[in-house]
């Protein structure tokens, strides 16, 4: 007969593993919805990069970005730490006492999904005018070495986590999405508009070719959440996990009524992309306290995301920084949102959890801004990042892929 200990490490164990498995659905969800807001010409190449980065991340976060990560208990309290090339195995092959909840594989697989998202944030707002050849090594280098030297600072025990009051990110509104945010701003600052995106007379809308992928991209990334946050609790604790399950949902909500109040009052009408992105604002506002928030905050987070996310689309439209899917307003806003909003409402909200909060927001903005900006900017004086005027005019797919998406409905000249 088992002992009881055993059977609760199993459990644990199996809901990491479940998490792990709800989180890489969600690459399934961005690939979808980024395909669906933008143009059918596109498709292909936005799969394609979608479905590389996942591969990109987990082959890149065992070969350097796991050990960049969590470097272990000698770089307490540092800003950087390397514990070697390689997956090291503290138990050898055996890893069962690696943790008292899971073992190391379950926790490389769970943090190697994590580091893949950040990368994917990125594909949205760089689509339709990126070259894919240099995206791709842009990929490689900001998922295994930037993304994990930030998520050192709080989840490896770095500097943040030893702040007088510590940073507090459960999940990763900052540690991820914020990670990606700021890397999705740059390029698309460098990269410049689409063409006929932004004329003289004003701005152009370009819509996407297809609502029902996108809306069903929306519906994968809100199920995948659920592993995103009820697996950060790192066990299969009852309480917190089904208390987590309960504020990702109320948020998710109240993002989509957010949005869909702010953007009939600014566009009167119906504006379902809005709605959609509203979601996905709601569910990243509260990743950063899911497991501190009550039910009323949990809602006003999730409504203050909505109506920021249509606010900072229009905002992003007047400074002409094109952003086909809207991913640097739900990513970096909403991102930024949900962080502030651990030292406003739930059981951390206070002054100092705020300038803590305000701290780890900075310090990570500036070092993916300035680590972002370099990959690009050295991709573009050496290679080039963007595609040429034909190129973009015909579309990606035919283009650097030599297929289209939806042969039979391709033009025939």
């Amino acid at each position: 007969m088992q002992e009881p200990v055993q059977d609760l490490f199993t459990v644990n164990n199996l809901w990491m593993m479940v998490s792990t498995l709800l989180i890489f659905i969600m690459h399934l969800g961005f690939a979808t919805l980024e395909a669906g807001l933008t143009r059918a010409k596109n498709t292909v190449n936005i799969l394609f990069k979608n479905t590389l980065i996942p591969s990109i991340g987990i082959l890149s976060y065992a070969f350097v970005g796991f050990n960049l990560m969590y470097p272990g208990a000698d770089y307490a309290g540092s800003f950087f730490g390397f514990a070697g090339f390689g997956l090291s195995l503290p138990e050898g092959w055996d890893t069962s006492n690696y943790n008292a909840g899971y073992t190391f594989f379950t926790d490389f697989i769970f943090q190697a999904m994590f580091a893949a998202t950040a990368a994917t944030i990125v594909s949205g707002a760089v689509a339709e005018r990126m070259k894919l050849g240099p995206f791709l090594i842009f990929s490689l280098l900001y998922v295994g070495i930037c993304y994990p030297i930030v998520g050192m600072w709080k989840w490896g025990g770095g500097f943040l986590n030893t702040l007088a009051t510590p940073f507090y990110d459960f999940a990763g509104s900052t540690l991820v999405h914020t990670v990606g945010g700021w890397a999705a701003l740059v390029g698309a600052f460098l990269l410049g508009p689409r063409l006929g995106k932004y004329m003289p007379t004003g701005m152009k809308a370009i819509p996407g070719h297809n609502i029902p992928m996108a809306t069903m991209g929306v519906f994968l990334l809100w199920f995948g959440w659920y592993g995103f946050n009820g697996g950060s609790v790192l066990s299969a604790d009852p309480g917190t996990v089904s208390r987590v399950f309960v504020t990702t949902s109320l948020a998710a909500s109240a993002g989509a009524i957010g949005a869909l109040i702010t953007s009939f009052f600014k566009f009167k009408t119906y504006d379902i992309t809005m709605v959609l992105n509203g979601i996905l604002a709601g569910l990243v506002g509260i990743t950063a306290g899911a497991d501190q928030m009550g039910v009323m905050d949990s809602i006003w987070i999730g409504l203050i995301g909505g109506v920021l996310v249509v606010l900072a689309v229009i905002a992003f439209d007047k400074l002409k920084i094109d952003d086909p899917v809207g991913a640097i307003a739900v990513h970096l806003i909403g991102g930024i949102w949900g962080t502030l909003a651990v030292g406003i409402f739930g059981n951390l909200a206070g002054w100092n959890q705020l300038l803590s909060q305000l701290i780890g927001i900075g310090s990570s903005g500036l070092f993916c801004f300035a680590s972002s900006w370099l990959i690009f900017f050295t991709l573009k004086r050496t290679v080039g990042i963007r595609v040429d005027e034909r190129e973009e005019i015909e579309g990606l797919d035919i283009n650097e892929h030599q297929m289209r998406a939806y042969p039979d409905f391709a033009s025939k000249d």
